[in-house]
Order: C-alpha cells, then sequence, then structure tokens
C-alpha cells in the first residue's frame, strides 16, 4: 500500500472556548510569575542576580514538565488538562505561602542576607510544583488541540504557543497595572485559582447547563470564602516571614513591597526587604548630611536623594547658611506610609518651609532641572541592585556634576572597615572611587566603619582642623559628628591606608550605565559572606578576558555545526538545526528582554511604570509572530534561516539604540519622554514578533504536518519526526534560562551590553549557517 503524500492543512479556526483555555496557560503563568518573583525578591532584597536565579529554576522546571510529564496522559487529553488546572489553583497559594515561610528553613533574621546557595535550594523547591504543571500544561494543550481540531503536532504546537503569548499579554498587562495596585499575592493567587477552577469546568462538563450551573457554584463558593482566606494566608505568612518582628503594615507599589517592622522602641521601613531606614536613629542622621555640609563653606541649597525621613533634614536645617532642601523619594507610597506610621517626623517636614519634598526619579530630576545645588547628597543603600546602581554610576557623576553651583560637591557613603577591609570590598570601594576620578576634578574621603565620599571641582579635599573649625563656628548641636570622632576617623594613618586601597589596581574597571560592574561587585560582597569558596569563583569570572570567552563560544559552535553537518539522517539533521535554532533563539530573546528592561531602567528610572507596557508588548509581538508563522503560504526552510539571521542581528541593533537613546534623553527636559516609552514598546515588540516566529516555523517544520487518513479526508495528527511538542518547548525554555542566567547575572553588568550583544550573536551565527545550508539542500532537491 503506498503511502500517503504529507501536505500541510490549514488550520481550522478555533473555538472560542477551546482558545480561552489555551490562552490561560500563558495569562496563569505570566501573572503568577509576577507574583512569586516579587515574593521572591522581598526574601532575597531585590537583587536582580538573585532573580536570574528564580528565573533560571522557573524556566527549568517548565522545560520539565513540558518535555518529561509532558509524555504523560497521551490519551486523556481533556482530563489532564482538568487536572492541570486544578492543580494549579490549589499550589499558587501553598507555593506564596512556601516561599514566605522559606526563611525559617535557614533560621535567617529580618535584614540577614543569605547566600546563593540558599537562594537556589529555595528557587528550586518551591517552584517546583508549580512550575511543572505549567510546562505540562503547554504539552497537554498541545495534545488536546490536535486531538479537538484534527490538525497536526506542529500545528498544533503553534496554536497553544500562539494563545499562550496572547494570554501572558494579557495578564501581564492586567497583573502589572491592575492586580498587584489594588490587591495582596493571596488576593490575586485566589483569582488566577477561579479562572483554573472555571476551565477545569468547562473541560469536564461537556453540556451547556451542568457546566455553567457548576460554574457558578464554584463562583460562589470562592467568593465567600476568599475574604477570610486571603486575611489568614496573609497574617499568617508574614509573621512567618518577618520571623520575631512586630510587623505594622506591608503594602504592593509598582516598585516593590514595602513592609514597616517594629523592634524595641524604633520602628523600620523595608522596601523589597532591604532596610532603608529606621526611626530614631540620630548616628546616621547626623553622619548623612553633616559631613556634605561641613565640607562647603557656606551651602544654600540641598539635594537630597533618598532618606530623609530618619531625621537627617532636620540635623541638615542646623546648618544657618542652609535656605533651601529638596528632599526627593522614587516611590510615593514611601510618603504615605510616612504619614501614617513615623508621624512626628512627616509633620516635621511638611511644617518646615525650608523643605520641598518631590515624588520621582532623582537622576530624572538632575536632568529636567534648571536650578543648581551646592550640596547633593545621595543616601540609598550600596548598589546591591540594578535599580541602586544608577546612582552610582559614570553618567549618573555627570549628570550631578552639571548641576552642581561653583564649588559645590557631591557626597555619599559605603560599608567599608575600621581595621581590615577584605578584598571584594576593597575592590568595590575602588571601583566606586575610580568612576568617580573620570567626572570630577577631585575626589575626597572620610574612612570609618562607612567611608564617605566628597566630589566637586573643589572643596572635595576634606581636612580635620576645617571641618572642627565649621563644626564650631556654625554651633551644631551633634551627639556623634563631634569634636573627639572627627580626628580620629581623620588620623593620617587611616587616611593613607585607605587611599592605598582606592589608589591600587589600576586595571580596576569603572562603573557606567550600560556596564553596571559594581553592581556585579556588590553581588560578589555579599555571596562571600556565606561562603569563601563563592570569592574564588566571582574573581576568576570577574578576571577572564572577554576575548577567551568569545573563543571559546566560537569554538563550541564551530564543533556542534561540523557535528550536524556530518549526520547522514536528514531528518535527523533537520531535527538537530531546529532543535538548535529553538534553543539559540531563547537565549537570545531572552538575553534581548533583559538588556531591553535594563536599559529602560538606566536611561529613565522609572522601569516599573514601563514594566507592564514593556512586558505586554512583547508577549503581545510573540502572539502576532506566531500568528504569522502559522500561515499556510510560509515557505518555512528559508523562513527559519532569515528568521535566525534576525535573532544574530538583533542584539547589535538593540545595543545601538540603547545608546541613541540614553544621547537624547540626556538633553530632553520634558516631565515624560514619551516618544523613548513608544521606542521601547516598539523594540519590545518586535522582540516578541521575532521569537513568536520563529518558534512557529520551526515547530511546523520539525514537528510534522498532517495526512489524510484513507478517503474519510479527516486531518490526523502525525509527528514524523520523533520530536514531540513539549519537548521543542523545553529546548525554547532551556536557550532562555541559559540566556537569563548568562545575560543578567554575568556577561551584561561585568563586560557590558556591547560584549553581551556580540556574544549573543555568535550564539546565533551557528545554528543560522545550518538554517541556510538546509534550506538550499531542500531548494536543491
Amino acid at each position: 500500500m503506498a503511502t500517503a503524500t504529507i501536505s500541510p492543512l490549514a488550520p481550522p479556526r478555533t473555538p472560542a472556548g477551546i482558545g480561552a483555555v489555551l490562552g490561560l496557560i500563558g495569562f496563569s503563568a505570566i501573572v503568577s510569575q509576577i507574583v512569586l518573583l516579587r515574593e521572591l525578591l522581598v526574601v532575597f532584597y531585590g537583587n536582580e542576580m538573585s532573580a536570574g536565579v528564580m528565573l533560571a529554576a522557573w524556566l527549568l522546571w517548565t522545560a520539565f514538565g513540558s518535555s518529561v510529564l509532558g509524555r504523560l496522559g497521551t490519551l486523556r487529553p481533556r482530563a489532564v488538562m482538568a487536572s492541570l488546572e486544578i492543580l494549579i489553583a490549589l499550589i499558587l497559594p501553598a507555593t506564596i505561602f512556601a516561599v514566605r515561610a522559606s526563611r525559617e528553613a535557614f533560621h535567617a533574621l529580618p535584614g540577614e542576607v543569605l547566600g546563593p546557595g540558599a537562594i537556589l535550594l529555595t528557587s528550586l523547591v518551591a517552584l517546583s510544583a508549580l512550575c511543572s504543571a505549567h510546562g505540562w500544561l503547554f504539552a497537554a494543550g498541545a495534545r488536546l488541540y490536535a486531538s479537538e481540531m484534527r490538525v497536526a503536532t506542529g500545528v498544533a504546537g503553534g496554536k497553544v504557543y500562539l494563545a499562550e503569548a496572547a494570554g501572558s499579554a494579557l495578564g501581564g498587562l492586567l497583573a502589572s497595572l491592575l492586580l498587584v495596585r489594588h490587591w495582596n499575592a493571596f488576593a490575586i493567587a485566589l483569582f488566577v485559582a477561579l479562572l483554573n477552577g472555571i476551565a477545569a469546568l468547562w473541560l469536564t462538563f461537556r453540556t451547556g447547563p451542568w457546566r455553567w450551573t457548576a460554574v457558578a457554584l464554584l463562583a460562589a463558593g470562592v467568593g465567600a470564602a476568599s475574604p477570610a482566606a486571603q486575611a489568614w494566608l496573609e497574617q499568617t505568612s508574614l509573621v512567618r516571614l518577618w520571623r520575631g518582628m512586630q510587623v505594622l503594615t506591608s503594602r504592593e507599589s509598582y516598585f516593590g513591597n514595602l513592609t514597616v517592622i517594629q523592634n524595641e522602641g524604633s520602628r523600620t521601613l523595608f522596601v523589597n526587604g532591604l532596610p532603608m531606614f529606621t526611626v530614631p536613629d540620630v548616628a546616621a542622621a547626623e553622619e548623612t548630611v553633616h559631613y556634605a555640609l561641613l565640607q562647603h563653606p557656606a551651602p544654600r541649597r540641598l539635594l537630597l536623594i533618598g532618606g530623609g525621613l530618619n531625621g537627617s533634614i532636620t540635623e541638615a536645617l542646623q546648618h544657618p547658611s542652609l535656605e533651601h532642601v529638596d528632599y526627593v523619594e522614587l516611590d510615593p507610597q514611601v510618603f504615605r506610609i510616612a504619614a501614617g506610621y513615623f508621624p512626628a517626623a512627616w509633620r516635621e517636614l511638611i511644617a518646615d518651609r525650608h523643605v520641598r519634598i518631590l515624588e520621582g526619579d532623582g537622576r530624572r530630576l538632575l536632568k529636567q532641572a534648571s536650578e543648581t545645588w551646592d550640596v547633593v547628597v545621595v543616601n540609598l543603600p550600596e548598589p546591591q541592585t540594578a535599580q541602586l546602581n544608577r546612582f552610582y554610576t559614570r553618567e549618573f557623576f555627570r549628570e550631578t556634576r552639571a548641576r552642581l553651583s561653583p564649588g559645590g560637591l557631591l557626597s555619599f557613603q559605603l560599608r567599608s572597615s575600621e581595621n581590615y577591609l577584605s578584598p571584594e570590598r576593597a575592590a568595590f570601594l575602588r571601583c566606586i572611587y575610580r568612576t568617580l576620578r573620570e567626572v570630577f576634578p577631585e575626589v575626597g574621603f572620610i574612612p570609618g566603619e562607612t567611608v564617605h565620599f566628597f566630589a566637586g571641582s573643589r572643596n572635595a579635599i576634606p581636612e580635620a582642623g576645617v571641618l572642627l573649625a565649621r563644626l564650631r563656628q556654625r554651633g551644631l548641636q551633634t551627639r556623634y559628628v563631634r569634636e573627639y570622632f572627627l580626628p580620629f576617623r581623620m588620623m593620617p594613618d587611616r587616611m593613607e591606608q585607605m587611599a592605598q586601597v582606592l589608589h591600587g589596581n589600576a586595571a580596576t574597571p569603572v562603573n557606567r550605565d550600560f556596564a553596571p560592574v559594581a553592581y556585579y561587585f556588590g553581588v560578589a560582597l555579599w555571596s562571600t559572606q556565606f561562603n569563601h569558596a563563592y570569592r574564588v569563583w566571582f574573581e576568576k569570572l570577574s578576571t577572564v578576558p572577554f576575548g577567551v570567552i568569545l573563543a571559546a563560544v566560537a569554538i563550541a559552535a564551530l564543533a556542534t555545526l561540523a557535528g550536524v553537518l556530518l549526520q547522514k539522517s536528514p531528518s535527523r539533521r533537520r531535527n538537530a538545526t531546529t532543535g538548535l535554532c529553538v534553543a539559540a533563539a531563547g537565549f537570545n530573546l531572552m538575553g534581548l528582554e533583559v538588556l531591553l528592561l535594563l536599559g529602560f531602567q538606566a536611561i529613565y528610572g522609572y522601569l516599573y511604570h514601563q514594566l507592564a507596557i514593556l512586558l505586554a508588548m512583547f508577549m503581545a509581538g510573540m502572539a502576532a509572530g506566531s500568528a504569522w508563522g502559522l500561515r499556510k503560504n510560509v515557505e518555512r526552510g528559508s523562513a527559519l534561516a532569515w528568521l535566525q539571521i534576525a535573532v544574530a542581528m538583533a542584539p547589535g541593533l538593540l545595543c545601538a539604540v540603547l545608546f541613541l537613546a540614553e544621547q537624547v534623553a540626556i538633553g530632553l527636559r520634558f516631565q515624560r519622554d514619551y516618544l523613548g516609552e513608544a521606542l521601547f514598546a516598539g523594540m519590545a515588540l518586535a522582540a516578541g514578533m521575532l521569537g513568536g516566529m520563529q518558534f512557529t516555523v520551526a515547530s511546523r517544520m520539525t514537528l510534522g504536518e498532517a495526512r489524510r487518513d484513507g478517503g474519510s479526508g479527516i486531518a490526523l495528527a502525525q509527528n514524523s519526526s520523533g520530536l514531540r511538542a513539549g519537548t521543542l518547548y523545553a529546548l525554547d525554555l532551556l536557550g532562555a534560562c541559559a540566556g537569563a542566567v548568562m545575560i543578567s547575572g554575568y556577561l551584561a553588568p561585568v563586560f557590558g551590553f556591547a560584549w553581551a550583544a556580540a556574544l549573543m550573536a555568535v550564539v546565533a551565527t551557528g545554528p543560522a549557517i545550518l538554517a541556510a545550508l538546509g534550506s538550499r539542500r531542500k531548494l536543491a532537491g
């Protein structure tokens, strides 16, 4: 009997119910990801490298669920889908609770940073069940679509990818703009649980009356139980997260989680788990402003970026020459919390006519302002995150210098040591010092448990005698910045020891917006607190020349290229080519997403305002690209080759646009740069479209088409290559996992965006060559 000819069939129109259930896969995944990443960032203090570890764990478990668990339940896809929907409804609230309780397993106190091992273990354990279920759901959805719609596996995989992307776009927009702004994590989780429960009932009951009766009963039950369940889960989990502390309030904003805790008569505001300020804290309040103001002969105008509610502004106003203080906080929720939980400090600020309170980003204020300041004080935590790193870069220092009056100075403080400085701490301080020297003619310091830096065109080199004379002349009433402390901190041997640290190792890199190496040094410091073995790894990785890394990747790419070309079986060669294309595209597109988000944050400083739009546009682009890839007239072999070439070229193009956008943004003085926002949204849309097109074309090319069953004319699913939709999806996720870790945690901070883009181009070039050669063979045949 002759073998039936395999030919493509146009996929039939998807019924609304099936489309909604498939779209819910992406909706649930993206909403769960946003909620859980925010929760994990609070537990691990907002560090983006730890976020890279979390995202990698998410992608790994999703890949496991798609490729391994996705092989189960092949005979009853409706039952499998319904069961998984119910499982996700139950797991998400439990996962949030487990994340908040995870610090108990390590006996960690509030404010105590956990090490990389704890972060990896927590992420792998907490996310295992939920992410595996989401990955399995994709494979089950592809099987359900193929079975219900009688189409090929390749078409079904592309259709599910399209529906998932569309659901993710909707979920990302709804979660970021609405849900996280008005609901707590458990309220969002119960909402997602309700949607998944409805989907499970829709799949289980095929007849209308029974189906909608069950849905109504479920909605009524969840609505009745939800308020009490939310309150209990929220209160119990917060007690576990802040063990031993009294939680006064915990709120979500665009910028993260804000929590106020009370302990032994003091109150501390934590933002994403990092302590921002404590009231009362007289020592911190005095040292924040007095050293800087004493350094200036007659300061009239002060700009304080962050942390003004700890009493530092009251201390500053003791200086008789000071006429005006501008105090700016990025998150307006800080002021609302201050009014309720730090009322005395807040009333004092708003009642003083010398103080102007501003909501917004300090960098944007410096760019937009026409006035100048005599002293600018950055009172923020160290650059442990990419968001904080923006205030310690060469570009920020240039923006600050442009807004300093003649003789004005910039000041900030970083943790140091009275005696011994570890190599990691020394490298970190040296990086910041060298960055200051790139911009300011004079850079001075006062050593101690914290080292205070001063930078300006003049008046930046502190002298103990001058500071003491001004302290007495101005009649300052202080407890810690006193006559007997200043000479001790500025003893000649202590000054010389710090100078040797800061001037050592001329090869120390400069910290920049698009090469945030201080952020990497900060993570190295954080990591080596727990295991000195991390010191060796971070030191080795930071000193490896980029050329060595690029050569190693190029050699590996060439070896892989040769291995695929030596395959004699055309089907194996084709499978290997498309698999490599999908994995490389996953790596590059995740890298593009990381660079896009970090680039917007570095330039504009209000990423969380724009995050929803960028993520939604990326997922909308994936949906549009998937729809294009499913078109019947797409010639898949040549399309895959051209798309892979675009994947290789896209990182370089993105970097060029980022550098251009940075130069344009520096000169703008508008309240918001709508053109820049539209530009970034367009880049996110284009990146998403590229990913959606590439995956669906590869899926249809690799997973086979449909064939007619005898004379019945019914299209049956066939997998001619032996690959599964879940396996191809897993390759995409594994590539993205590697991209998340490599780009965000190593390449971008250590070598910068441009070199990261160069390596991404090399990663994608080999698969692009294979795809082009495969297309030529097909045309020749």
